[in-house]
């Protein structure tokens, strides 16, 4: 089996987060909205929710309750959501899911972004059918994995997980799967020497 991150994996969607979070975050000025993009960038992969939490009440140095963070989860979505189904794919993406397709390998999306949410723009995407389950936070990936392979029975070693974010190689490496990280043309590699990366999504 193939498992995916989503963002910056399969849509080449990872600046539209990081305006929203600019945009989220506008009212505390451009020092604010700096350090929080940085931190947004730095965490790929971490539960939007959880991010937003800590920027606002580590960065802003804003009180927050679970009313005003539901809010801003809300009008984040609401920015996010069109645009990433707008984005296009990830050099390689489309092709890659056409072939696993026709060798009848499944594929599954384990994404931090909110999972309702995460299904909705696969739909709208036109990529359901590619895809035996679409997961997102607040389950964390690690766990939405070993969830996975016990279900399906399927053996860690022989399974791939296609990220871009730290946090997809962490739950690669804790679940026993191989890793392919992406790291577009023209990017700095945010991964150790050994970890094989890619511009394109690609089978290794």
């Amino acid at each position: 089996a193939v498992f995916f991150d989503f963002d910056g994996v399969i849509a080449d969607s990872t600046a539209v987060k990081a305006q929203a979070f600019a945009t989220l975050f506008a009212p505390f000025g451009p020092t604010v909205q700096e350090a929080v993009v940085r931190y947004h960038l730095d965490n790929g992969g971490m539960p939007r929710l959880e991010k937003i939490r800590h920027c606002h009440t580590v960065i802003a140095s804003q009180p927050l309750d679970e009313l005003i963070l539901k809010r801003l989860g809300q009008s984040f979505a609401a920015m996010v959501r069109d645009e990433v189904v707008a984005a296009p794919f990830m050099p390689g993406a489309l092709t890659t899911l056409q072939q696993l397709q026709q060798a009848k390998v499944p594929c599954f999306v384990v994404s931090g972004t909110p999972a309702e949410e995460m299904r909705d723009i696969v739909q709208r995407k036109g990529l359901a059918t590619y895809f035996a389950e679409v997961h997102g936070s607040p389950e964390v990936k690690a766990a939405i994995i070993a969830d996975i392979l016990k279900r399906y029975a399927f053996f860690a070693d022989q399974c791939l997980f296609i990220g871009d974010a730290l946090a997809d190689y962490r739950a690669a490496r804790d679940t026993g799967l191989h890793f392919l990280g992406i790291v577009p043309q023209g990017k700095l590699s945010i991964f150790a020497e050994a970890v094989t990366t890619s511009p394109t999504v690609q089978l290794p």
